[in-house]
């Protein structure tokens, strides 16, 4: 293993849309949401211990989940789950594990990526990664990991890329474009030099330092102030500082789309982002009804294509219904049409204005 090879997994969204189940003392990357007997942050975890040393790999989560990372990876030094005081976006996330992996190694090559995401084949996420990481270590270049679409999906952004690569299978990307809508997603489907955005990104520390000084000055020049403290016993104080001053704004928006030296490499190594219940449909074992089911005791007459989750020994029966989210916890039951599941953010914002946070 590479001593100049790192991981930054970052852990610190709440998981709205996987809500009842997820909530916001306990977020969907530390959930099994796919009933794999692991929670998201713990296959994150092991794949990447495949190929970056342990001492090199870094949680970075907000505060408040800092005692669930380690109660579930205890493997993990303490000192590599990096607790954030706020929530404010990728590029805050990304610049502070940045710059402090540059203190303690200016040639570390980084690989930052979410903690929730579905990968099957680890053998080639692998051998993608430490491609990218060999190319990074010799050159200015942030690179992003693009997938093969297989669909006209709506709900990922998508990056363009030239069509002659400037290193096996490495391309210069073009363009960037968020969620686009049917029709153009059909365009970039039918185009062939379109990929999904998986928001994997790895570049060499100076690199990406470098990238926020260009066209996120203020950010970087806000640790650039507190570089004394960062490592040491006062970062806790100079972060609070930090991030009190800062914007919330994606990495995305604040460099990726700005920087003239990115690349992106294609790759087909069974992903998702498991962003929602139906991405989890997709991705779990089917009854003969096309039925998704996750619990001990339900039920299922003449009811198909259900996502069905449940916990306890309460028995569920499911009657007639077609097509829904059927999630029940302890004091949440979610009945909902699978095609209105991009609606669930708006439901928990309006439960939260009707009865508080209790349910959140």
């Amino acid at each position: 293993m590479n001593e100049h090879h790192y991981v930054a997994i970052m852990a610190g969204g709440i998981g709205s849309r996987f809500w009842p189940v997820s909530r916001h003392n306990h977020p969907k990357q530390f959930l099994d949401i796919l009933n794999t007997g692991k929670s998201l942050i713990r296959w994150t975890y092991e794949r990447f211990s495949r190929f970056i040393p342990n001492e090199n790999i870094y949680i970075v989560t907000n505060q408040q989940y800092a005692d669930k990372v380690q109660q579930q990876l205890p493997e993990l030094p303490p000192e590599n789950i990096v607790g954030e005081p706020s929530r404010k976006n990728t590029a805050a996330c990304i610049a502070y594990i940045s710059y402090k992996i540059f203190k303690q190694d200016p040639e570390a090559n980084i690989i930052c990526a979410p903690a929730d995401h579905l990968i099957l084949d680890s053998e080639a996420f692998s051998s993608i990664c430490l491609e990218g990481l060999r190319f990074v270590s010799t050159h200015d270049a942030l690179i992003t990991l693009g997938i093969k679409p297989t669909r006209p999906d709506t709900g990922y952004g998508y990056i363009q890329h030239e069509l002659n690569a400037v290193a096996d299978n490495i391309f210069r990307v073009k363009t960037f474009t968020e969620k686009p809508n049917l029709e153009l997603a059909r365009t970039f489907l039918k185009s062939g030099d379109f990929l999904w955005n998986a928001g994997i990104f790895l570049w060499n520390v100076q690199a990406i330092l470098s990238a926020f000084r260009q066209h996120q000055k203020d950010l970087l020049e806000l640790f650039e102030q507190e570089e004394d403290r960062i490592n040491t016993p006062g970062e806790a104080d100079a972060v609070r500082f930090i991030y009190s001053q800062c914007t919330n704004i994606s990495i995305d928006y604040a460099v990726m789309e700005k920087a003239e030296n990115v690349f992106v490499i294609p790759a087909d190594f069974g992903w998702s982002d498991l962003g929602t219940w139906n991405s989890a449909y997709d991705n779990m074992e089917k009854d003969s009804l096309s039925n998704a089911i996750s619990g001990k005791n339900v039920m299922v007459i003449d009811a198909t294509q259900c996502m069905v989750k449940t916990s306890g020994e309460k028995l569920v029966v499911l009657q007639g219904l077609d097509n829904f989210i059927v999630i029940d916890t302890a004091d949440v039951l979610l009945v909902c049409s699978r095609d209105k599941e991009q609606e669930i953010r708006d439901y928990v914002a309006d439960i939260k204005r009707n009865k508080g946070d209790k349910y959140l």
